[in-house]
Order: structure tokens, then sequence, then C-alpha cells
């Protein structure tokens, strides 16, 4: 009999898994448009430990192993900016990266004022870009990262936070 996934709220201790696993994810998007320097393979891990302190972060566990990690932090003027999904390449395509979307949704917005969640993705991502519009976001812009890669920018309205089923 096979374990199940669960998703929980990170903890300090999960910041090297977390590390490892966001290099090993992002290879292909690197891979994709020729640039090792995109942000989650040149981020340090300092600066992710900072990101576990004072961000929404949630990961997939499968066992004790981490094999999904996603980002998120409530701004000032009600948008809750979503970042850093990435989940194990040996699970991709079973539904993981939704179900990390949508429990990260669930829990920004329970921030007071969240009304709409934003994301980008690089214009190049089709399987990333397929998942959000699924989500239900919409392009609201695109812009240029200072890595050079050519971003889509999306957003959707925040459910109220009663909306969200809890999955395990």
């Amino acid at each position: 009999m096979g374990m199940s996934v669960t998703i929980s709220a990170a903890a300090a201790e999960d910041a090297e898994q977390i590390f490892k696993l966001q290099y090993l994810a992002f290879q292909r998007e690197a891979e994709l448009y020729g640039n090792y320097l995109i942000q989650p393979l040149t981020q340090s891990l300092d600066s992710l430990k900072a990101e576990l302190a004072s961000d929404t972060v949630l990961v997939a566990r499968l066992g004790d192993e981490v094999v999904g990690a996603v980002r998120g932090a409530a701004g000032q003027d009600g948008t809750a900016n979503i970042a850093k999904l990435c989940v194990h390449p040996r699970l991709q395509g079973h539904g993981l990266g939704a179900r990390l979307l949508r429990a990260v949704e669930g829990a920004l917005a329970g921030h007071a004022g969240t009304t709409r969640f934003r994301l980008h993705t690089g214009v190049k991502s089709e399987s990333n870009l397929r998942l959000y519009r699924k989500a239900g976001y919409a392009q609201v812009g695109n812009r240029t990262a200072s890595d050079g890669v050519h971003l889509v920018i999306l957003e959707k309205e925040a459910a109220r936070p009663a909306d969200f089923a809890v999955s395990a």
C-alpha cells in the first residue's frame, strides 16, 4: 500500500529539503529558457530561511520527504502574491501542483483584506500557464524579470475562506 501526500505548513527544519527540491524542480524551467540564473536557482539558503520566517510556506510531504512547496505573502493592497510553486519531477502531472495552489490560496484568503491572488510564470511555460488558467487565473500583464526571462502576470479574485475545502 502506498503512502499519501499530505500538505501542511513548512517548519524551519524543512528549509534544506525545500532548497534542494526547488533547485531540482526548476531545472526544467532553466533548460526551457536556456537560463540557469533564474531566481529559484540562485536563491540562497539564508534567503529561503527568511521567507520561511516571514511568508506563508506550505510543503507537500510523502512520508518524511518534502516533494512539493509553495510560498505566498499577503500584501497591503489586498493582493496576495504566490511564488515558487514546485513539485518533485517524479510526481509532476498528478495534480499535486493544483493541490498546493489551492492550499496556499486558502491560507492566504484567511488574511484580512485579501481580495485577489497574483502570480507569474515564464511566457514559454505552457504547463504552468495551463495549471493557472484551469485554476481561474487570467493574464493581467507581463514584464521582464531581472534575469531576462519574459513573464506573464496572472491574477484571480480571492474567494472567501469558507469557500476553500481542505483536502488531504
